[in-house]
Parts: C-alpha cells; structure tokens; sequence
C-alpha cells in the first residue's frame, strides 16, 4: 500500500530549491558591500546625467564577478546533495518474503515490521532483521559498509548480553544494506526505512551542518572588517571637508555635498577589492587541477586550502590504512624431521587479490623460483582451491580483481595461484602470458577440473572446520581446512616439505607447530587456518564426522588485512609536518594496535595505555579525562558511525583542524561533518558524495601531497590577498590625501574599477603559481585563527600601501606643476582650483578636467603595483635569492597587464570609456622614476624581517591585525 511504502523506503530528502541556492551565494558581507558599491554607483551616475555604456559599466562588471562565484557555489552545493540519494543505491530490490503461508519474492519496500524474510549467499538485507531459525551450519554477513569491520561477522541465534551494545556486538541482527557471504538464515524485519542503522546514517547525514573552512572565515571578518572602514572614511572625508561644502564651483550646500559624496564611494570602491573573490576561486581552482595530478580529486573548492592548516587526520582502517583484502602472509610447514629447524615458514608477498607475488621462505633466506616444487606448499595449493567456495574475477571496468564470499576463502584462492602448479619449466613465468581474465583463477580451476567433489562436510561452530572428498585417477582424498585448535588434535601424521614423505606427528613436533600457531596468532595477530588431508577408501561416495580423525597435518597458513606498503612514510610524514593520525576502526582493539605497530611507524610507543581506546571506554570517561584522551589519542575501536561523527566534533571543540578519511558507508555522517572529508577512489559513491576530496588511487600517501599542496596554496593565497591589500591601502590613501590637500579628484570610479580588476587580479592570480617552499611539510600546522596579515606584516604593507598612495598623488600633482605639457600651475592654485572661476588666470579653468593628470596618475599606480606583485614572489626572500623569472606566469601576466593598459590608453573608444589620455615617452620617464622605488623600500623590510631588528618589530606590532582574530570552532 502507498502508506506503508513511505515507511519502507529511505525517504527521499527533498532537495534545495535552485533560487534558494542561488540567494546563498550572496549572503556574505562582503558580496553585499559589492552589491550596495554597484548600486550606488549607478545611480550617481544617473544623478549626474551619465547614460549608456558610462553608467552601467562599473555596476555590471561588479554584478558579472558575483555571478561567476555564484555559478561555482551553486555547482559546488548542488555535488553535495548527491549523497543522500546515493545513500539509497544500498537498498535491497527485493526479498524473500513469507506471505500467506509461502515463500514469494516481493519488492523490498513492500517489508514492514513482523514479515519473515528468508536470506541466503549473496543477498543484500532488505532491512533490519533479526534472527529467528538458521538454515545452515553457519551464516555469515560482510558489514563492512556499515561498521568498517575487516572481515565478515558470524550471525547467531542468541542475543547478546552485552551492555550498551554497539552494531558489532548484534550478532543476532542482520543489517539493512549489509550483503550475506556464506549460509542460509531466516529473520524477522525489526526496522525499516528510517528506522534501520542505515537510516540512522541519512538522518545523522541531515542533521549535519557544513562548517566554513578556514578561509571562508578569514574572508568572513575580512569583511566585517572592511564594512568598518569604509563607514569610518566615508565618515571622516565628510567630516573633513564640510567647510568646502559651500564653494561656489559645488552650486551650494546640497550640491557640494552630493560631491563629496561621490569622493566618500570613490573610496569604497578603492576600498573594496572587488577582484578577490574571483581571485580566491581561480587560484583554487588552479589548486585543484595541480592536486589531480597526484590522484586527489576535490570536489569542494574551499578545501584545497583546509588542508593546510589539518592537525589531526582521523584515517579509517579498513580499506584506508590497509587494503580491504585478506591476504596470506605466512605459511607454516614441516621441514624434515631429521633437520634443524624443524618448522619452515614462508612469507607471502601481494596484498590485494590479485595473484601477482612471490613466496620467499624465511629459514634459508631465499625467494622460491618454483613454489609448487616443495611438496607441502604444492598440497595448500590444492587444499585451497578445493575446500573452498568462494570465486576470485577480474573486473575490466575497475581493472581489479573482486570476490565472491568469503574473505578468508577468497585469501587462500589467492595464494593457489602465487604457488602456481608443478611439473612445467617455465612456471611461473608462463602464468604471466595468461589475459588477466583466465590468469583470475587459472591454478584453481586446474586443480578443480583433476580433483572431482564426490561429498562436502560444511564448516559447523562446533566443529569449526570443513572438509571436502575428492577423487583424482582412482585415489580419493579427503581435504581439511579450520581452525589449528580444530585440525590439529585430529591430527596423527604430517607431511614433510621436503620430500612429501608422511611420519608420525610426535609431540616434539607438534609443540613447534602449536608454538608457530601461537606465534602467528599473538605477536603478529594473524588469522591462522590448519589445511590437512586424508586418503580414504576409493568406494567412499560420502563423509561422516567420523573420517575427520587420524589427519595428516600439510601446514599453517596466517593471513591478515594487510598494511598499504605505503602508509609508513607517509604517516611519518605526517608527524615531521606536526599533524597526528588517529586510527578508527570497527574492528577490535587487539587488531588495530597489531596494525599499528606493523605498519612500523610507531616503533617509538612500547605501550598502548592512553592513547588506545574503545568507543564504550571512551565514552565511560570523565570529561575531563576525555579532553586528555583526545589530546594523546591514536587508536579508536569498535565504533559505530554516530562515534566516528562525535569524535570529529570533539576534536574540533579543541580548536583541531580535522580531516577524516573513509571508504565506507558508515563514514558518511563523520565525512560530512568533519573540516576536511577524505573519501577512497574505491570507496562507496555515499561516502565520495559526502566528502570534499577523493583519492583516486586509494593511496594514503596522496594524503600527504595533498596536505602540502594545500599549505603552498595557502601561501600563495596569503600573498596575493597581501599584495591586493596592499594595492587597495594605495588607492585609498591616494584619494583620501587628494580629499585633505583639497586638488581636484586624482582617479574616477572605472579607472579605481580597471586596476582592482585587470591590473590588480592578473597578477595576483599569477602568484598562486609560485613555487612550493622546500621546507612547506617540516613546519607545524598554522592556527586557524592565525590572521592573514598581522603585527610586523601589517606595518610592512601599511608602508608600501602610503608608498603607492602618495607616488600616484605625486604623478597627478607632477603633471600640473612640472609637466612640459601641463600647465606648470602654482601650487596654491592647485589646491584652490575650486574657486578658479571666481578669479583672474592666465590659463583656462578647463585645465582641471584634463585627462592627462589622472592618466598619468593611474599609470603610475598600475606600473606601481607590477612592481609590487614582484615583492610578492615571496614573503621575505629579496629578489635576488627568488629571481623574478621563477614564476613564468607572473612574468607573463605583468606584461599582459601592461600591453592591456596600453590599449586603453592609445585606442580611442576605450582611452573615451576610462577617461584617459594617451601618454609621451617624457611621462612615461616619470612614471618609472615614481614607480620603481616600491622594489627599494620592500628589499628593505625584507630585510629588517630576516633580521632580529626585524622580530623586535613583530613584538611591538603583533596586535595589530589587519584582519581581525576571532575564536574558531564556536560550535
């Protein structure tokens, strides 16, 4: 019925109306200070009679860049709402339903709490269920997309008894979404749609709100910050110039006050750097092609910069830190009786599944060319691929090779094919000329197509082990897998490796192999199986629990969830960098301190106490001994999704950066919510869509480079905000000093408009492109709240900002006084050039509307500010250690900026638009003369910042911030 569908479903979240989107975009001061700068100055223009291209150009500029932000944001938030759609994919179509006494296949979202489902191998749960009847020996569920678990979890009849029990603990329920591996249970529905464990992870989705990055904040108090002055100017220059309000040239009060006006929104608009955000958006932009190709895809552009400042990676173990594929590592076999040592034991190399390594055998410290010459490997080969029901394929659409059911089993298919078969010279080589499609399971099939299944004894809880007969050329045999405490008392011969001859398993020898068992099992936590075989009597067409006794003991094989080989550096890197790794995983805590101390970075830590916790041990501690945990935490185990998200808002509480890493399902709410979400290349579509990066090569050393691409990026961003912070001081202080000296208006609203946004943004989107420092990952995390420009840095662009200021008023006052093709005016009449038409002149009042002042003037802060970009190559290195030529697309964009320069000045309609005149060669001397002392003057508080002259500075001004501090993380 409809009613009961919408119960049975994951609801479908509706998603944000595209206006509403859109209207986002533009909450945020400083779009709104753009947005009224625009208004404004339309309609003075209006006031003034402009009409046309004049009077629309600077509003409709502005308006074009804020819907270009626009456009990004909305494809940004648009990406984001995949997730919880996505989240849907992992519903069950259909289920086996009882249903008016019978079994009947029905559509999954027809379930509702009560109906009994029956599930078998390879079916996804269509909903919470728990157990009521088992079908088979065992039933086993991979719920690794919900609780991050390495290998499948044995389900039970019995309820557990454990208090505050997690997922892990319900071995009686089945999970929505979860996919059965091995046997054949019924269960009655419990949960459905929302109120299963996977709509628990779409409502914590929901109810998770996107924190701003860092930047984002910074830009944010920007913003504020800007608001304040621009109030405070506007303020100050019509308070400074209210005598002049009566000038006659003004037509009276109210006229010279609109004109002073106008000069208070020059300000803003020189105020405002109406390039940064377009500036901001390109340089990450460029941040994320470059972080593309080292296989990290960011689908949020704010995030580039996050990384720079992460200080706590909170990496997901299974799939992240180790592959997701159970591997054989170790093989344990008897020698000879008669030699010492007894044992042998041989390493396995490969991690995935795929069957490319190379056994090399630890006790003669050599690699086997022909593994399946020794004959008790040759015998695991064959017990693998026989008493085994799981399926190993290569997938040509992912170019991987995937399994089918059981972990464990899938593990020893895989070492059938590393040990290869016997009897062929040019083995193994010869396996390599295979298509990778018949190479999958060429050494399984081949012993399956020897050996003919006659009869199978399931693996049972009681028994825990499984046995297989088979008949080859008249010879039945019987082949035993299970658990070393089960094989082995069964137990009476074992085979020896180096001849294949079989002797009486005295207990001399079986006290070494229980030794090697204990050893593999303890110290180096791996999970240990004991293969085993019989022959049996040719007539036998069915086993009994009886024929499993009196075995002969072929070998011990150890196998784990393996360590990416390439996680050690990288996390090492990690710590040079000062950012601390924590692993969280679902599994237990003995396996996750095993992991970490194999993956042999931490060989610093003898002991775990302090710095391992479970979530029920976390959980059960006092606050304040939870704030030291987090502070010393490396291992978090057994946690289930709503702790790996309460984790990240923890730490974020103390001030922590946080990027969290995750493949599965179960990290989606934690991904989400977390300052930086990783997700895996391989990983679930549920946790890329809730993620800002994903790692196409599932390498957690791209981590690493991401982490440095972003703290360059954010250095770059730092410099070009400084060098368009610096500009903007220039341009205020030219027409605030132009206000106070009373001379006529230095520069008109568009040329203040083309330097903020061609000449001002060209190069500082070329300075995102200087080169990475060397030492970027030797330094720790910067502080959230660390100002973009502060103390001594302050000081240093106040200077240079007065600097181009005051040699753009000198470029506009030059032209009046000294210019041979200006009017060599008195300096009093300069000043007094609003009362020209009251007196008596030797020259024309028009002279004070010339174009040539002011062109000479905007050149001058344009040719200014080309030099200042090359300060900006870096913060206190001089120009003769960074060369300019060490970043090409600065060169490049300086001689762009000045070829499109000149083009406004020599080419009519355009030199009309911006008012402005073309220039002679004896002009453009002085502009050089007054632009090129900026390089001087920051060579010389470069050097004063190298200096400890320069530290005594950063003392004296470090409260002084140009952009505000303010706490982070007020959640």
């Amino acid at each position: 019925m409809p009613v009961i569908r919408l119960v049975t479903v994951l609801p479908q979240e509706e998603s944000t109306p595209f206006w509403r989107l859109v209207l986002k975009q533009f909450d945020d001061l400083l779009v709104k200070i753009l947005i009224a700068a625009a208004v404004v100055s339309f309609f003075l223009a209006l006031a003034n009679g402009e009409t046309g291209l004049s009077a629309f150009l600077e509003p409709s500029v502005i308006l074009m860049i804020l819907a270009a932000n626009a456009a990004v944001g909305v494809i940004t938030e648009t990406n984001a709402e995949k997730a919880l759609e996505e989240l849907r994919a992992y519903q069950a179509d259909v289920a086996t339903v009882l249903r008016n006494g019978c079994f009947s296949i029905l559509p999954a979202t027809d379930l509702v709490p009560g109906d009994i489902v029956e599930v078998s191998v390879g079916c996804k749960v269509p909903a919470d269920m728990r157990m009521v009847e088992m079908l088979s020996d065992q039933l086993c569920v991979d719920q690794a997309i919900l609780t991050g678990e390495s290998s499948s979890v044995e389900k039970e009849l019995d309820r557990t008894d454990v208090s505050n029990a997690v997922y892990q603990d319900k071995t009686n329920i089945l999970f929505s979404g979860t996919v059965v591996v091995a046997g054949r249970a019924r269960a009655v529905v419990v949960g459905v749609g929302s109120n299963t464990a996977m709509g628990s992870i779409r409502d914590s989705m929901l109810k998770t709100e996107d924190e701003a990055t860092p930047l984002k904040k910074k830009l944010d108090e920007f913003g504020t910050f800007l608001a304040k002055v621009i109030a405070g100017i506007c303020i100050l220059v019509w308070i400074v110039n209210i005598g002049h309000f009566r000038d006659p040239a003004h037509g009276g009060f109210l006229g010279g006050a609109i004109h002073y006006f106008k000069i208070a929104v020059a300000l803003a608009v020189a105020a405002i750097p109406e390039g940064l955000p377009a500036v901001v958006t390109t340089c990450l932009a460029l941040g994320t092609k470059r972080m593309a190709r080292l296989n990290a895809i960011v689908r949020s552009l704010p995030s580039v910069e996050t990384l720079g400042c992460t200080t706590v990676i909170c990496s997901d173990k299974t799939g992240t830190l180790t592959t997701n594929m159970m591997s054989v590592s170790k093989v344990s076999v008897l020698h000879s009786a008669y030699d010492v040592p007894v044992v042998a034991e041989y390493s396995v190399s490969g991690t995935t599944y795929a069957p490319e390594g190379t056994i090399f055998d630890n006790t003669a410290d050599t690699q086997l060319e022909m593994p399946a010459n020794s004959q008790c490997l040759l015998h695991t080969s064959m017990c693998s691929a026989l008493c085994n029901d799981s399926v190993i394929q290569y997938n040509p659409d992912k170019r991987c090779y995937e399994k089918i059911g059981e972990s464990t089993e899938v593990a020893l298919r895989v070492l059938a094919e590393k040990i290869g078969l016997p009897g062929f010279d040019s083995m193994p080589s010869a396996l390599n000329m295979l298509s990778k499609h018949e190479r999958a399971s060429y050494c399984n099939r081949y012993w399956e197509n020897q050996f003919k299944k006659v009869s199978v004894l399931e693996f049972t809880r009681d028994r825990k082990m499984m046995s297989v007969l088979c008949n080859r050329k008249q010879i039945q045999i019987m082949f035993s897998k299970g658990a070393p405490e089960s094989i082995l008392p069964r137990c009476t011969t074992i085979m020896c490796n180096n001849d294949g001859s079989t002797i009486r398993l005295t207990p001399e020898i079986r006290s070494e192999i229980e030794s090697k068992f204990h050893s593999f099992a303890g110290k180096e936590t791996l999970r240990c199986l004991a293969l085993a075989l019989k022959r049996m009597p040719v007539e036998q067409q069915a086993l009994s629990l009886d024929d499993e006794n009196d075995l002969t003991f072929i070998g011990l094989v150890g196998m784990l969830d393996p360590p990416r080989e390439e996680v050690k550096n990288a996390i090492l890197a990690c710590m040079t960098a000062g950012i601390r790794v924590i692993v969280v995983t679902g599994d237990n805590k003995i396996t996750a301190e095993s992991l970490y101390q194999r993956i042999g970075a931490f060989d610093h830590l003898d002991d775990f106490t302090g710095i391992s916790y479970t979530a029920s041990e976390f959980e059960k501690l006092p606050a304040s001994q939870k704030t030291v945990a987090l502070q010393r935490m490396a291992i978090f185990t057994r946690v289930e999704p709503s702790h790996k998200k309460m984790l990240v808002e923890a730490l974020q509480h103390q001030n922590e950066v946080v990027a969290m890493t995750g493949d599965g399902v179960n990290d989606a709410p934690a991904l989400k919510k977390a300052d930086i979400g990783i997700a895996m290349g391989s990983g679930t579509a549920v946790a890329k869509s809730a993620s800002d990066m994903v790692l196409a090569d599932d390498n957690f050393a791209t981590i690493v480079a991401a982490v440095a691409e972003g703290r360059a990026i954010y250095n770059n961003t730092k410099q070009f905000i400084r060098y368009m912070i610096s500009s903007n001081i220039g341009e205020v202080v030219c027409i605030f000093v132009a206000a106070l000296l009373g001379i006529p208006d230095t520069l008109v609203p568009v040329q203040l408009l083309w330097v903020n946004l061609v000449t001002d943004g060209l190069p500082a989107t070329a300075i995102g492109f200087n080169k990475q420092d060397s030492d970027v990952m030797k330094s720790k995390p910067r502080k959230v709240n660390e100002a973009v420009v502060s103390g001594w840095l302050f000081f240093r662009y106040l200077v240079i900002g007065v600097y181009v200021g005051l040699a753009t008023i000198a470029g506009f006052v030059w032209w009046f006084l000294y210019s041979d093709n200006g009017p060599k005016l008195p300096y009093t009449d300069l000043m007094n050039f609003d009362s020209c038409s009251t007196r008596d002149t030797n020259y024309p009042c028009t002279v004070f509307s010339d174009q040539r002042p002011s062109t000479v003037a905007m050149t001058v802060l344009v040719v200014v500010e080309m030099f200042n970009a090359l300060n900006n190559l870096s913060e206190n290195q001089s120009l003769l250690v960074i060369r300019p030529w060490s970043n090409l697309w600065l060169l490049g964009s300086i001689v762009l900026t000045m070829l499109l320069h000149v083009l406004i000045l020599y080419v009519q309609p355009l030199s009309i638009l911006f008012s402005v005149a073309p220039l002679s060669w004896s002009e453009w001397t002085v502009v050089f003369y007054l632009s090129f002392p900026v390089i001087l003057i920051d060579e010389i508080l470069k050097f004063f910042s190298r200096n400890p002259t320069g530290l005594r500075f950063n003392f004296r001004f470090r409260r002084t911030d140009l952009l505000p501090k303010q706490e982070v993380h007020d959640r």
